[in-house]
C-alpha cells in the first residue's frame, strides 16, 4: 500500500539528519511533525476500515459455513425419502457453500495480516510522532546554540584579523605623527617670541650703557 510506503519513510526518517540537512529546520521539523499526524489519522482510519472488511468477511465465511450444514442436512433428508436426485442437487450447493467458504476463509486470513501490518505502522508511526514531538525543542535549540556559536567564530576571526589590526597600527601612526607635529609648531612659537624679549632686552641695556658713557663725557 502507498500508505504503508509513506509512514515507513516517516519512521525511518532521522531528525538529527534533518535538522542539519534543513534550510529552515524549525518551520522542517513542524512540518516533518504535521506530516506524521496526518499519516497517523489515515492510518488509524485505514485499520479501522480494514477490522470492519474483517468483520464482513467473517460473516460471509460463517454464513457460507452454515449454508453447507443446511444443505448437508437437507440432501441427508433427501436420502431419507428415497430422492436421490434432490439429494444430489442438495450436495451440489453444499460443495458450492463449502467452496465460498474456503473462498471467503483465505480472504479472511489475508485481511488478519493486512490489519497487523496496519496495527505495526500506527504504532511505529505513534511512536515516531512522540519522539518527534519530544526532541523538537532539544533539536531547534541545540541548532541555535550550534548558529550562535557560528556567529561568535566568525566575530572572533574577524577580531583577529591582521589585517585590521595593520590599519589600526597604521592610524595610530598618523595620530601620534600629528601630535608630534603641534609639539613642533608649539615649540617654534615659543623659540621665537623668547628670541624677541632677548632682543629688545638686549637694545635696552645698550641705550642704557649709551646713556651713561654720553652722560660721562659731558661731565668731562
Amino acid at each position: 500500500m502507498v500508505l504503508l510506503e509513506r509512514v515507513s519513510t516517516l519512521v525511518r526518517a532521522n531528525l538529527n539528519d534533518l535538522i542539519d540537512k534543513a534550510e529552515h529546520p524549525e518551520k522542517m521539523l513542524k512540518q516533518v511533525i504535521q506530516d506524521m499526524e496526518n499519516q497517523l489519522l489515515q492510518v488509524k482510519t485505514q485499520v479501522a476500515i480494514a477490522i470492519a472488511d474483517q468483520h464482513v468477511l467473517e460473516k460471509k465465511m460463517q454464513e457460507n459455513r452454515d449454508l453447507h450444514a443446511q444443505w448437508m442436512r437437507r440432501a441427508e433428508l433427501a436420502l431419507d425419502k428415497k430422492d436421490e436426485a434432490l439429494a444430489r442437487s442438495a450436495l451440489e450447493r453444499a460443495m458450492s457453500c463449502q467452496s465460498m467458504a474456503d473462498n471467503f476463509h483465505q480472504q479472511v486470513e489475508d485481511q488478519k495480516v493486512q490489519v497487523e501490518n496496519l496495527k505495526t505502522a500506527l504504532l511505529k508511526l505513534d511512536q515516531k510522532l512522540g519522539e518527534a514531538r519530544s526532541k523538537s525543542d532539544m533539536l531547534i535549540a541545540q541548532h541555535r546554540r550550534s548558529r550562535a556559536l557560528g556567529k561568535a567564530t566568525d566575530a572572533q576571526a574577524a577580531s583577529g584579523d591582521q589585517s585590521g589590526a595593520a590599519a589600526f597600527d597604521r592610524m595610530k601612526g598618523k595620530v601620534q605623527h600629528a601630535e608630534a607635529a603641534a609639539r613642533a609648531k608649539s615649540e617654534l612659537v615659543t623659540d621665537n617670541v623668547e628670541d624677541r624679549f632677548a632682543a629688545m632686552e638686549k637694545e635696552e641695556q645698550i641705550d642704557r650703557l649709551l646713556a651713561e658713557l654720553k652722560a660721562k663725557r659731558t661731565g668731562s
